[in-house]
Protein backbone atom coordinates (compact mmCIF):
# COMPACT_ATOMS: atom_id res chain seq x y z
CA UNK A 1 0.00 0.00 0.00
CA UNK A 2 1.46 3.42 -0.56
CA UNK A 3 2.17 5.65 2.01
CA UNK A 4 0.18 9.33 2.40
CA UNK A 5 2.31 11.79 3.83
CA UNK A 6 -0.30 12.22 6.25
CA UNK A 7 0.32 8.19 7.20
CA UNK A 8 4.05 8.98 6.87
CA UNK A 9 3.57 12.12 9.56
CA UNK A 10 1.48 10.08 11.67
CA UNK A 11 4.30 7.10 11.98
CA UNK A 12 7.27 9.43 12.99
CA UNK A 13 5.45 10.87 15.67
CA UNK A 14 3.88 7.50 16.88
CA UNK A 15 7.65 6.32 17.48
CA UNK A 16 8.71 9.32 18.75
CA UNK A 17 6.28 10.11 21.33
CA UNK A 18 6.91 6.26 22.88
CA UNK A 19 9.97 7.26 23.94
CA UNK A 20 9.52 10.37 24.74
CA UNK A 21 6.88 10.27 27.64
CA UNK A 22 7.96 13.98 29.32
CA UNK A 23 6.06 15.43 26.28
CA UNK A 24 2.17 15.37 27.69
CA UNK A 25 0.90 18.47 24.86
CA UNK A 26 -0.66 16.80 21.94
CA UNK A 27 1.61 18.60 18.64
CA UNK A 28 -1.12 19.51 16.52
CA UNK A 29 -1.04 23.24 18.52
CA UNK A 30 -0.17 25.54 16.05
CA UNK A 31 3.60 26.28 16.02
CA UNK A 32 3.79 29.59 18.47
CA UNK A 33 5.62 32.85 17.14
CA UNK A 34 9.22 32.95 18.81
CA UNK A 35 9.29 36.33 21.28
CA UNK A 36 11.37 38.87 19.82
CA UNK A 37 12.14 42.07 20.60
CA UNK A 38 11.74 45.15 18.46
CA UNK A 39 14.50 46.47 16.64
CA UNK A 40 15.71 50.30 16.73
CA UNK A 41 15.73 51.49 13.20
CA UNK A 42 19.00 53.81 14.58
CA UNK A 43 22.34 52.41 13.39
CA UNK A 44 23.88 50.24 15.19
CA UNK A 45 26.47 51.45 18.50
CA UNK A 46 29.46 49.00 18.86
CA UNK A 47 29.69 47.78 21.80
CA UNK A 48 32.89 47.13 23.57
CA UNK A 49 34.55 46.56 27.04
CA UNK A 50 37.28 47.11 29.39
CA UNK A 51 39.82 44.85 28.59
CA UNK A 52 41.16 41.46 30.81
CA UNK A 53 44.84 40.70 31.15
CA UNK A 54 45.50 36.91 30.33
CA UNK A 55 49.57 36.77 30.92
CA UNK A 56 51.30 39.45 28.99
CA UNK A 57 48.54 40.54 26.11
CA UNK A 58 46.04 42.78 27.18
CA UNK A 59 42.55 41.55 25.41
CA UNK A 60 39.58 43.83 25.00
CA UNK A 61 36.77 42.12 25.63
CA UNK A 62 35.24 41.60 29.22
CA UNK A 63 34.00 37.70 29.77
CA UNK A 64 30.00 37.18 30.17
CA UNK A 65 29.81 38.61 33.73
CA UNK A 66 32.89 40.01 34.77
CA UNK A 67 35.19 37.28 35.31
CA UNK A 68 37.06 34.18 33.04
CA UNK A 69 35.51 30.87 34.75
CA UNK A 70 38.19 27.99 35.25
CA UNK A 71 36.48 24.99 37.33
CA UNK A 72 39.84 23.06 36.97
CA UNK A 73 41.29 21.39 40.08
CA UNK A 74 44.95 20.86 41.16
CA UNK A 75 44.14 17.65 43.36
CA UNK A 76 41.94 15.60 40.70
CA UNK A 77 42.59 12.44 42.45
CA UNK A 78 40.99 13.73 45.72
CA UNK A 79 38.67 15.02 43.92
CA UNK A 80 37.85 11.71 42.04
CA UNK A 81 37.89 9.59 45.19
CA UNK A 82 35.42 11.60 47.05
CA UNK A 83 32.52 10.86 44.44
CA UNK A 84 29.61 8.25 45.36
CA UNK A 85 29.28 6.64 41.97
CA UNK A 86 30.56 7.04 37.86
CA UNK A 87 28.64 7.91 35.00
CA UNK A 88 29.50 7.97 31.24
CA UNK A 89 28.97 11.16 29.35
CA UNK A 90 26.97 11.26 26.27
CA UNK A 91 28.76 13.48 23.57
CA UNK A 92 26.65 16.11 24.46
CA UNK A 93 27.08 16.41 27.85
CA UNK A 94 30.28 16.14 27.21
CA UNK A 95 30.35 19.27 25.21
CA UNK A 96 28.62 21.12 27.65
CA UNK A 97 30.58 20.15 31.05
CA UNK A 98 33.96 20.92 28.68
CA UNK A 99 32.81 24.43 28.25
CA UNK A 100 31.31 24.66 31.61
CA UNK A 101 35.15 24.01 32.87
CA UNK A 102 37.26 25.81 31.04
CA UNK A 103 34.97 28.86 30.98
CA UNK A 104 33.57 28.95 27.43
CA UNK A 105 29.76 29.13 29.86
CA UNK A 106 30.80 31.95 31.90
CA UNK A 107 29.63 32.77 34.54
CA UNK A 108 28.38 29.53 35.14
CA UNK A 109 29.60 27.32 37.74
CA UNK A 110 27.78 24.08 36.70
CA UNK A 111 24.47 22.90 35.53
CA UNK A 112 21.87 24.66 35.79
CA UNK A 113 19.59 24.16 39.14
CA UNK A 114 15.57 24.26 38.81
CA UNK A 115 15.70 28.00 39.41
CA UNK A 116 17.95 29.15 36.81
CA UNK A 117 16.77 26.68 34.47
CA UNK A 118 13.36 28.64 34.42
CA UNK A 119 14.96 32.07 34.48
CA UNK A 120 17.14 31.16 31.28
CA UNK A 121 13.98 29.45 29.77
CA UNK A 122 11.21 31.90 30.60
CA UNK A 123 13.29 35.33 30.30
CA UNK A 124 16.80 34.69 28.80
CA UNK A 125 18.60 35.40 31.98
CA UNK A 126 20.36 34.30 35.07
CA UNK A 127 19.34 35.06 38.09
CA UNK A 128 21.77 37.52 38.97
CA UNK A 129 20.76 39.14 35.66
CA UNK A 130 23.35 38.45 32.86
CA UNK A 131 21.75 37.54 29.32
CA UNK A 132 21.95 33.66 28.72
CA UNK A 133 20.30 32.29 25.39
CA UNK A 134 19.72 28.58 26.17
CA UNK A 135 19.87 26.24 29.38
CA UNK A 136 22.95 24.43 30.15
CA UNK A 137 20.98 21.56 32.01
CA UNK A 138 22.60 17.89 32.93
CA UNK A 139 19.68 15.30 31.86
CA UNK A 140 18.55 11.72 33.42
CA UNK A 141 16.80 8.83 34.31
CA UNK A 142 19.12 7.35 36.82
CA UNK A 143 17.53 6.50 40.38
CA UNK A 144 20.61 7.29 41.85
CA UNK A 145 21.09 11.00 40.53
CA UNK A 146 19.91 12.85 44.21
CA UNK A 147 20.77 16.08 45.74
CA UNK A 148 23.78 15.46 48.15
CA UNK A 149 25.25 13.04 45.88
CA UNK A 150 28.69 13.71 43.98
CA UNK A 151 29.18 11.67 40.55
CA UNK A 152 32.79 11.33 39.03
CA UNK A 153 31.62 12.20 35.06
CA UNK A 154 33.89 10.03 32.24
CA UNK A 155 34.84 9.63 29.16
CA UNK A 156 35.28 5.49 28.66
CA UNK A 157 38.22 4.98 30.91
CA UNK A 158 39.13 8.91 31.60
CA UNK A 159 37.77 11.38 34.34
CA UNK A 160 36.50 14.26 33.12
CA UNK A 161 34.89 16.29 35.85
CA UNK A 162 32.89 15.65 39.39
CA UNK A 163 29.33 17.09 39.64
CA UNK A 164 27.64 17.58 43.20
CA UNK A 165 24.04 17.48 42.94
CA UNK A 166 21.77 20.59 44.23
CA UNK A 167 19.13 19.35 43.32
CA UNK A 168 16.99 17.09 40.88
CA UNK A 169 13.31 18.56 39.00
CA UNK A 170 11.26 17.51 36.03
CA UNK A 171 11.44 20.14 33.45
CA UNK A 172 7.86 20.88 31.42
CA UNK A 173 10.08 20.16 28.26
CA UNK A 174 7.02 21.04 25.95
CA UNK A 175 7.44 24.63 27.48
CA UNK A 176 10.78 24.78 27.81
CA UNK A 177 10.93 24.02 23.63
CA UNK A 178 8.31 26.84 22.66
CA UNK A 179 10.15 29.31 24.74
CA UNK A 180 13.77 28.16 23.28
CA UNK A 181 12.72 26.86 19.93
CA UNK A 182 9.47 28.46 19.42
CA UNK A 183 8.08 25.62 18.15
CA UNK A 184 6.77 22.09 19.86
CA UNK A 185 7.09 20.09 16.79
CA UNK A 186 8.68 16.79 17.04
CA UNK A 187 9.83 17.87 13.05
CA UNK A 188 11.88 20.38 14.53
CA UNK A 189 15.63 18.51 15.37
CA UNK A 190 16.26 20.47 18.18
CA UNK A 191 12.82 19.60 19.85
CA UNK A 192 13.33 16.03 18.81
CA UNK A 193 16.40 16.21 20.45
CA UNK A 194 14.58 16.71 23.86
CA UNK A 195 11.84 14.77 23.92
CA UNK A 196 13.73 11.73 22.26
CA UNK A 197 17.51 12.06 23.70
CA UNK A 198 17.41 13.59 27.20
CA UNK A 199 16.18 12.04 30.17
CA UNK A 200 12.73 12.71 32.26
CA UNK A 201 15.08 15.01 35.16
CA UNK A 202 17.25 17.53 35.13
CA UNK A 203 19.96 17.48 37.68
CA UNK A 204 21.42 21.19 39.22
CA UNK A 205 24.92 21.27 41.00
CA UNK A 206 28.67 22.35 40.84
CA UNK A 207 31.04 21.05 38.56
CA UNK A 208 34.89 20.65 39.14
CA UNK A 209 37.03 19.79 36.30
CA UNK A 210 39.86 16.97 36.14
CA UNK A 211 40.69 16.54 32.95
CA UNK A 212 40.06 18.13 29.00
CA UNK A 213 38.08 15.52 26.93
CA UNK A 214 39.78 12.96 24.43
CA UNK A 215 38.93 14.43 20.75
CA UNK A 216 40.40 14.21 17.42
CA UNK A 217 40.53 17.69 16.85
CA UNK A 218 41.81 20.35 19.51
CA UNK A 219 39.66 22.98 21.29
CA UNK A 220 41.53 25.16 22.78
CA UNK A 221 39.96 26.85 26.05
CA UNK A 222 38.75 30.93 26.13
CA UNK A 223 42.23 31.69 28.15
CA UNK A 224 44.32 29.91 25.32
CA UNK A 225 42.85 31.33 22.72
CA UNK A 226 42.61 35.20 24.29
CA UNK A 227 46.12 34.47 24.99
CA UNK A 228 47.22 34.56 20.97
CA UNK A 229 44.82 37.34 19.95
CA UNK A 230 46.34 40.79 19.24
CA UNK A 231 46.00 43.85 21.81
CA UNK A 232 43.70 46.33 21.49
CA UNK A 233 42.20 45.44 18.41
CA UNK A 234 38.58 43.78 17.46
CA UNK A 235 37.98 40.35 16.46
CA UNK A 236 35.16 39.21 14.44
CA UNK A 237 33.55 35.62 15.22
CA UNK A 238 32.40 33.63 12.19
CA UNK A 239 30.53 30.51 13.63
CA UNK A 240 29.98 27.60 11.18
CA UNK A 241 28.82 23.80 11.55
CA UNK A 242 29.57 23.19 7.99
CA UNK A 243 32.69 23.54 5.83
CA UNK A 244 33.82 26.58 4.43
CA UNK A 245 33.12 27.44 0.87
CA UNK A 246 34.04 30.13 -1.30
CA UNK A 247 31.08 32.43 -0.15
CA UNK A 248 31.75 31.76 3.90
CA UNK A 249 35.63 33.14 2.75
CA UNK A 250 34.18 35.90 0.95
CA UNK A 251 31.72 36.64 3.74
CA UNK A 252 34.25 36.35 6.93
CA UNK A 253 36.82 38.58 5.18
CA UNK A 254 34.86 41.30 4.09
CA UNK A 255 33.19 41.36 7.39
CA UNK A 256 36.79 43.00 8.55
CA UNK A 257 35.32 46.10 6.89
CA UNK A 258 32.19 46.59 7.64
CA UNK A 259 31.29 49.76 9.34
CA UNK A 260 31.03 48.52 13.05
CA UNK A 261 34.38 46.85 12.86
CA UNK A 262 37.53 48.83 13.34
CA UNK A 263 40.87 49.00 12.02
CA UNK A 264 43.57 46.07 11.77
CA UNK A 265 40.64 43.70 13.03
CA UNK A 266 40.91 40.30 12.55
CA UNK A 267 38.64 37.09 12.43
CA UNK A 268 38.18 34.08 14.74
CA UNK A 269 36.84 31.41 12.39
CA UNK A 270 35.43 28.77 15.46
CA UNK A 271 33.37 26.13 14.08
CA UNK A 272 31.39 23.83 16.14
CA UNK A 273 32.67 20.47 15.75
CA UNK A 274 30.30 18.41 18.24
CA UNK A 275 27.02 17.30 17.96
CA UNK A 276 24.50 18.86 15.40
CA UNK A 277 21.61 17.93 13.42
CA UNK A 278 21.82 14.12 11.67
CA UNK A 279 22.32 15.05 8.08
CA UNK A 280 25.40 17.51 8.90
CA UNK A 281 28.80 16.25 7.86
CA UNK A 282 30.73 14.53 10.98
CA UNK A 283 32.46 17.05 12.81
CA UNK A 284 35.96 15.14 12.32
CA UNK A 285 35.90 15.71 8.61
CA UNK A 286 34.64 19.13 9.28
CA UNK A 287 37.64 20.08 11.38
CA UNK A 288 40.08 18.42 8.59
CA UNK A 289 38.43 20.70 6.00
CA UNK A 290 39.38 23.65 8.15
CA UNK A 291 43.24 22.84 8.35
CA UNK A 292 43.65 22.17 5.01
CA UNK A 293 42.00 25.68 4.36
CA UNK A 294 43.64 28.01 7.40
CA UNK A 295 47.11 25.91 5.74
CA UNK A 296 45.82 27.06 2.05
CA UNK A 297 45.22 30.61 2.39
CA UNK A 298 47.48 31.35 5.21
CA UNK A 299 46.03 34.90 5.85
CA UNK A 300 47.57 36.29 9.17
CA UNK A 301 44.35 38.30 9.90
CA UNK A 302 42.26 34.52 10.49
CA UNK A 303 42.35 32.88 13.24
CA UNK A 304 41.44 29.07 13.37
CA UNK A 305 40.26 27.39 16.54
CA UNK A 306 37.39 25.20 17.50
CA UNK A 307 34.34 24.81 19.62
CA UNK A 308 33.60 21.76 21.49
CA UNK A 309 29.36 22.62 21.21
CA UNK A 310 26.25 20.81 20.44
CA UNK A 311 23.97 22.35 18.04
CA UNK A 312 20.60 23.12 18.90
CA UNK A 313 19.55 24.09 15.68
CA UNK A 314 17.34 27.22 17.55
CA UNK A 315 17.49 30.28 15.53
CA UNK A 316 17.38 33.71 17.42
CA UNK A 317 18.08 32.63 20.93
CA UNK A 318 20.94 30.28 19.40
CA UNK A 319 22.82 33.14 17.98
CA UNK A 320 22.51 34.82 21.42
CA UNK A 321 24.23 31.39 22.74
CA UNK A 322 26.91 31.74 20.17
CA UNK A 323 27.71 35.29 20.55
CA UNK A 324 27.73 35.04 24.50
CA UNK A 325 30.56 31.87 24.12
CA UNK A 326 32.54 33.65 21.71
CA UNK A 327 32.55 37.02 24.37
CA UNK A 328 34.41 34.63 26.76
CA UNK A 329 36.47 33.43 23.82
CA UNK A 330 37.50 37.21 23.45
CA UNK A 331 35.82 38.35 20.73
CA UNK A 332 34.18 42.00 20.50
CA UNK A 333 32.06 41.10 17.18
CA UNK A 334 29.96 38.47 15.84
CA UNK A 335 28.84 37.85 12.37
CA UNK A 336 25.09 36.88 11.89
CA UNK A 337 24.44 34.89 8.99
CA UNK A 338 21.65 34.47 7.59
CA UNK A 339 18.72 32.12 9.10
CA UNK A 340 21.45 31.43 11.60
CA UNK A 341 21.19 28.11 13.49
CA UNK A 342 17.75 27.83 11.15
CA UNK A 343 16.68 23.77 10.93
CA UNK A 344 13.62 22.61 8.44
CA UNK A 345 10.91 20.92 9.29
CA UNK A 346 11.90 16.99 8.68
CA UNK A 347 8.44 16.50 6.92
CA UNK A 348 7.75 19.82 5.06
CA UNK A 349 11.40 20.98 4.58
CA UNK A 350 9.95 24.47 5.53
CA UNK A 351 12.22 26.43 7.48
CA UNK A 352 11.05 27.00 11.04
CA UNK A 353 12.82 30.76 11.03
CA UNK A 354 12.76 33.69 8.55
CA UNK A 355 16.11 34.47 6.95
CA UNK A 356 16.48 37.21 9.00
CA UNK A 357 14.91 36.60 12.16
CA UNK A 358 18.46 36.16 14.28
CA UNK A 359 20.04 38.68 12.60
CA UNK A 360 16.85 41.38 13.98
CA UNK A 361 17.44 39.44 17.44
CA UNK A 362 21.33 39.82 17.70
CA UNK A 363 21.20 43.67 17.02
CA UNK A 364 18.46 44.06 19.70
CA UNK A 365 20.20 42.13 22.60
CA UNK A 366 23.99 41.96 21.42
CA UNK A 367 24.64 45.72 22.65
CA UNK A 368 23.36 44.50 25.94
CA UNK A 369 25.86 42.72 26.98
CA UNK A 370 29.07 44.12 24.99
CA UNK A 371 28.81 42.19 21.71
CA UNK A 372 28.34 44.02 18.23
CA UNK A 373 26.75 42.12 15.49
CA UNK A 374 28.07 42.22 12.23
CA UNK A 375 25.06 41.17 9.79
CA UNK A 376 26.60 39.28 6.79
CA UNK A 377 26.58 40.34 3.36
CA UNK A 378 24.22 38.34 1.28
CA UNK A 379 26.86 37.36 -1.91
CA UNK A 380 26.28 36.06 -4.83
CA UNK A 381 28.74 34.71 -7.68
CA UNK A 382 28.33 36.07 -10.77
CA UNK A 383 30.25 35.72 -14.47
CA UNK A 384 31.61 39.52 -15.10
CA UNK A 385 32.75 39.99 -11.28
CA UNK A 386 32.61 37.33 -9.27
CA UNK A 387 31.83 37.77 -5.79
CA UNK A 388 29.30 40.80 -5.24
CA UNK A 389 26.22 41.43 -3.09
CA UNK A 390 23.08 40.75 -4.65
CA UNK A 391 21.99 43.89 -4.55
CA UNK A 392 24.63 45.00 -6.91
CA UNK A 393 24.23 42.25 -9.25
CA UNK A 394 21.07 42.92 -9.77
CA UNK A 395 21.63 46.63 -10.17
CA UNK A 396 24.28 46.38 -12.81
CA UNK A 397 22.34 43.11 -14.77
CA UNK A 398 24.93 40.75 -13.62
CA UNK A 399 24.81 36.69 -14.78
CA UNK A 400 24.24 35.01 -11.31
CA UNK A 401 26.02 31.49 -10.95
CA UNK A 402 24.23 29.40 -8.50
CA UNK A 403 24.42 25.56 -7.10
CA UNK A 404 22.24 24.32 -4.81
CA UNK A 405 23.60 22.04 -1.19
CA UNK A 406 21.70 19.20 -2.89
CA UNK A 407 23.48 19.46 -6.18
CA UNK A 408 26.95 20.04 -4.57
CA UNK A 409 26.45 16.93 -2.42
CA UNK A 410 25.38 14.39 -5.39
CA UNK A 411 28.24 16.10 -8.08
CA UNK A 412 30.35 15.31 -4.70
CA UNK A 413 29.37 11.50 -4.68
CA UNK A 414 29.10 11.23 -8.43
CA UNK A 415 33.18 12.53 -8.71
CA UNK A 416 31.86 15.37 -10.64
CA UNK A 417 34.45 18.47 -10.57
CA UNK A 418 32.93 21.02 -8.24
CA UNK A 419 33.55 24.78 -9.56
CA UNK A 420 36.11 26.20 -7.90
CA UNK A 421 33.85 29.92 -8.04
CA UNK A 422 31.18 27.43 -5.27
CA UNK A 423 34.56 25.30 -3.26
CA UNK A 424 38.11 25.38 -2.46
CA UNK A 425 39.46 22.46 -4.50
CA UNK A 426 41.51 21.51 -0.76
CA UNK A 427 38.13 21.11 1.07
CA UNK A 428 36.52 18.81 -2.11
CA UNK A 429 39.65 17.22 -1.71
CA UNK A 430 39.32 16.11 2.15
CA UNK A 431 35.39 15.55 2.08
CA UNK A 432 35.95 12.71 -1.08
CA UNK A 433 38.86 11.53 1.18
CA UNK A 434 36.13 11.29 4.31
CA UNK A 435 33.19 10.11 2.07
Amino acid sequence: QPVTMAGFRAVILAVAFASASAFHMPLSTLRPSLNRAAVSSRPMVSARKSGLVVGATMVKQTPHGGKLVDLFVKDKDAAAKSCDFEHQLTERQLCDVELLCNGGLSPLEGFMNEKTYKSVVDDMKLPSGEIFGLPIIFDTDDEKFVPGKKVLLKQGDLNIATLTIEDRYKPNKVHECKQCYGETTLEHPGVLMVATERGDYYIGGKVEGLNKPTREFPCRTPAEVRADLPEDKDVVAFQCRNPVHRAHYELFTRALDAPEVGKDAVVLVHPTCGPTQADDIPGTTRYKTYVRLAEETANPRIKWDYLPYSMHMAGPREAIQHMMIRKNFGCTHFIIGRDMAGSKSSITGEDFYGAYDAQDFAKAKGPEFGMTPVPSLNLVYTEEEGYVTAEEAKEKGLTEKKLSGTKFRQMLRGGEDIPEWFAFKSVVEVLREDA
